[in-house]
């Protein structure tokens, strides 16, 4: 294990930490109290708290062996640098073929909610299911594109589309479990923002994902995915 791959698996899984440059490799000093030394020769030192954040790079360091699930309430970061990236979207699917597609080709794992299995659960149960499972997905993507059309109080010559509520109800829960940068919303052309989430990654495009494809290369890269050139 690398000092790179050290840094990214902290920064996936949002840990914060100091860095330092010491002899024969780099140490890592974490906010929970975790304290990791990268050493020049791919051996990696666990010192300080013992967390779940710690057992996870102690873990990545063993070799693969049978995976063994824990009985754990709370959820255990993922082993190594992350490729899966959620995809969440209304009734698009041209856009959402097209923004798997710009994933893939960067060389990351996208994870469409239609295509995961799910004994008669609804789309809401499904996306609360994968977060719980899943501590290791790191990003998500979420498309808004035309739903309803609505006008302006007084004004039916404002005429405004907005994505489906299914859609907003979703972006507020993968908001919730990643954090405002770890979600970059793409919006198509005339649909309107929902109210009082500024701030947020916003990534408009007119009639093609690819159009922003430059810009989400680097959201992904400061949320600490490696993400392919080819793909741009």
């Amino acid at each position: 294990m690398t000092a790179s791959e050290l840094r990214d698996f902290l920064t996936q899984n949002d840990v914060k930490f100091e860095e330092e440059e010491i002899q024969h490799g780099t140490k890592f000093k974490c906010d929970g109290g975790e304290v990791f030394v990268a050493y020049k020769t791919g051996t990696v030192s666990c010192q300080g708290k013992a967390t779940e954040v710690s057992r996870a790079v102690k873990e990545w360091k063993k070799p693969p062996k049978a995976v063994r699930i824990a009985p754990e309430p709370q959820i255990t970061p993922a082993a190594g640098p992350n490729k899966h990236v959620f995809i969440v979207y209304g009734h698009d699917t041209v856009a959402r073929d097209a923004l798997e597609l710009v994933l893939r080709r960067m060389g990351l794992e996208p994870i469409v909610l239609d295509n995961v299995p799910a004994a008669g659960d609804t789309m809401i149960e499904k996306l609360e299911q994968y977060l719980k499972e899943r501590g290791n997905v790191g990003f998500a993507c979420v498309l808004l594109t035309r739903g309803a059309a609505g006008d302006k109080s007084g004004k039916a010559e404002e005429k405004k589309y907005r994505a489906r509520q299914n859609v907003i109800l979703e972006l507020g829960m993968v908001l919730a479990r990643l954090g405002r940068r770890r979600v970059a919303i793409l919006t198509k052309e005339s649909v309107e923002h929902p109210s009082d989430i500024a701030g947020l990654i916003y990534r408009p495009f007119k009639e093609r994902v690819e159009e922003v494809k430059a810009k989400l290369f680097k959201d992904l890269e400061e949320a600490g995915y490696h993400p392919d050139t080819k793909g741009l």
